[in-house]
C-alpha cells in the first residue's frame, strides 16, 4: 500500500473509513486507470466522481467542443468553456477538484483503428456515448482487450445500465450463477437498430438531472470493479424510470449464439466497424 500524504488522508478520509475500501482500496484507486468515452451528459458526472474519488488516471476521449446547449446536462463544462474542446474543459475542471488526478485527453474520434490500442491501456471503461455504432465498437474492443465495460444509456426521463465482461467467469452474486461467463452488450442488443428508428437525445430531449442519476451509478460501478467489491452488475440490466421514480433489475444471460462471445463467434476483430464518433 502506498504511503499517503497528510492532504490525501484528509481528502479521502470518508473512503478510508469504509471497511470495504480502507487505505488499501484507496491506494488501489490512486493507481488505477479508467477510460471515459464521451465527455457529455453521462461522462460529466462519471468523471467528476471518479476524480473526486482519487482515481489516479482518467482518460477522456471526445472530439467535440463545448456548446451552450450542452450546459443543461453536461455539468463538467461551464459557460466560459464554450467553444473549448471538451477534453480541455474536462482537464480544467478536474484540476480544480483534484489536482492529483492525471487527465489523459484524447481529442479524437474512437474508431476501429484506434479503439483496441486506447482501451487496452485502462483498467475499466465507462461508456457515456450517445450513438449505437460507438457503443457496439466499445463493447467489441473491451471484449477483445479483456477490459470491464460499464455502459449506460439515457433518453427523455429513462435510463439503463449494466456491466459487461463476457471474458470473465460468472462469480457468486452475479445473476445467481456459477460457471460460464456473463453477457456482452451484443448478447442483449444483437446489432445497432436501423438509422432513425430510435431518436437521439438531440431529437427527443433528455432531463438533465437524469444524466446525473445514471452517471453517478456508473461511477459507483466503476469503483466497484476496480476494487472488486460488492456484486458486479455483470448479468444484470438496471432500468430506471424517472417519472415513476422506479428501478428495475432484469437478469440477463450470455447468448450462446452471440456473434462476439458465443460458442461460434463470427466477429473476431474490429474490421466490421466504420469510423464512429464518441460524444453525448
Amino acid at each position: 500500500m502506498a504511503e499517503f500524504t497528510e492532504q490525501q488522508i484528509q481528502r479521502y478520509a470518508r473512503h478510508i473509513l469504509l471497511p470495504d475500501i480502507g487505505g488499501t482500496g484507496q491506494s488501489e484507486l490512486l493507481q488505477s486507470k479508467v477510460l471515459v468515452v464521451g465527455a457529455g451528459g453521462l461522462g460529466s458526472p462519471v468523471i467528476l466522481y471518479l476524480a473526486a474519488a482519487g482515481v489516479g488516471t482518467i482518460g477522456v476521449i471526445d472530439d467535440d467542443v463545448v456548446d451552450l446547449s450542452n450546459l443543461q446536462r453536461q455539468i463538467i463544462h461551464t459557460t466560459d468553456a464554450i467553444a473549448m474542446t471538451k477534453v480541455e474543459s474536462v482537464r480544467k475542471t478536474v484540476a480544480g477538484i483534484n489536482p492529483e488526478v492525471n487527465i489523459e485527453a484524447h481529442a479524437m474520434r474512437l474508431d476501429a483503428g484506434n479503439a483496441l490500442d486506447i482501451i487496452s491501456r485502462y483498467d475499466v471503461v465507462a461508456d457515456g456515448t450517445d450513438n449505437f455504432e460507438t457503443r457496439f465498437l466499445i463493447n467489441d474492443a473491451c471484449y477483445f482487450a479483456k477490459v470491464p465495460l460499464v455502459s449506460a444509456a439515457i433518453l427523455r426521463f429513462d435510463g439503463q445500465m449494466s456491466t459487461y465482461k463476457a471474458f470473465a467467469p460468472i462469480q457468486d452474486g452475479e445473476n445467481g450463477e456459477n460457471g460460464g461467463h456473463g453477457p456482452c452488450y451484443r448478447c442483449i442488443f444483437r446489432e445497432p437498430p436501423p438509422p432513425g428508428q430510435i431518436p437521439s437525445c438531440a431529437e427527443a430531449g433528455v432531463l438533465g438531472a437524469l444524466c446525473g442519476v445514471m452517471g453517478s451509478l456508473q461511477a459507483t460501478e466503476v469503483i466497484k470493479e476496480i476494487l472488486d467489491i460488492g456484486d458486479s452488475l455483470s448479468g444484470t440490466l438496471v432500468m430506471y424510470e424517472g417519472l415513476a421514480a422506479e428501478f428495475r433489475r432484469i437478469g440477463v444471460r450470455a447468448d450462446p449464439g452471440c456473434p462476439l462471445c458465443g460458442d461460434n463467434p463470427e466477429i473476431t476483430d474490429l474490421s466490421i466497424h466504420h469510423k464512429t464518433v464518441a460524444g453525448a
